[in-house]
């Protein structure tokens, strides 16, 4: 009779364990959920620090200047130039560099230097990241998404959370962007790009196997704003390769702000026209 109480209690106990390792489970989880970085709240808007890239040290090099075209922005006391590439830049695959070449030969010839920011267009990915210096991003946070939002013209990044990527998406211009939050920081998964965008300011364009991954991460005590890219091309680069942007915090509410009316009073910036009403 002893060893059959015995028993019991050794179940139940068992049990009670079970149960309590359970309901830790799904306090720890809760936890983590409750963790998740906030990127948004209290009308957050993030500036982006220069205009370039930064190499992460270790990898391929990136896009770059070409030393012998110099660049030079707008309000630095200068005649501004366009971004003109380095060709010698090992990583690029031939039909890249003959691609890049041309587009060089006709800036320099006076060609206007198209960027999504000067023509309106959507600018991709990784070329989001070359946003925000002057209007900042924001981000809106919910469970099952986050939507990044460049405030220059109200461009719209959605991530869907914690699902698989489509077998086959088809192509568009920001692809199909997936995440999920690794402790404090998003990792955002982007494949079906088109290639009507570049992959940074220098026209440096992609194929459509074009795969980017971003970690999104607050750092300063969430005074500034970092993420870096893994960008995997096989048909572009001979590499993957890896860059960063930082962004600093302001308190400031989203504002609009229309690009693509009025724009082309000095010159045709390639503006996307609608050729039928959408409605």
């Amino acid at each position: 009779m002893s060893t059959i109480i015995s028993s019991a209690r050794l179940l139940a106990g068992c049990i009670l364990s079970g149960l309590a390792c359970t309901a830790l489970s799904v306090e720890v989880a809760a936890q983590q959920k409750v963790s998740s970085p906030d990127f948004s709240s209290n009308q957050v808007a993030w500036f982006g620090i220069g205009g370039e890239y930064v190499e992460v040290p270790g990898g391929p090099r990136i896009v770059a200047n070409d030393p012998a075209h110099p660049y030079v922005p707008n309000g630095a006391g200068a005649q501004p130039t366009y971004r003109i590439a380095d060709l010698t830049n090992p990583n690029l695959k031939p039909w890249v560099k003959d691609v890049m070449k041309k587009d060089n030969a006709e800036v320099l010839a006076g060609k206007i230097a198209y960027t999504a920011r000067s023509s309106c267009k959507p600018a991709g990915v990784p070329g989001f990241m070359s946003f925000g210096m002057f209007q900042p991003i924001f981000f809106i946070q919910s469970l099952k998404q986050v939507s990044i939002i460049f405030s220059g013209d109200q461009q719209v990044r959605r991530v869907y959370l914690d699902v698989p990527h489509s077998v086959n998406p088809k192509p568009s211009w920001y692809g199909e962007s997936v995440g999920h939050y690794e402790d404090d920081t998003l990792v955002v998964d982007t494949i079906g790009l088109n290639t009507n965008t570049f992959v940074d300011n220098y026209r440096t364009p992609h194929s459509e196997k074009l795969h980017v991954v971003e970690r999104w991460k607050m750092t300063d005590n969430g005074k500034m704003l970092e993420v870096t890219f893994r960008v995997e091309d096989p048909d572009t680069f001979y590499e993957p390769w890896s860059a960063m942007r930082r962004y600093r915090r302001v308190q400031q509410p989203m504002h609009e702000e229309v690009c693509a009316e009025n724009n082309q009073h000095l010159f045709d910036y390639h503006i996307p026209i609608a050729n039928k009403p959408d409605f």
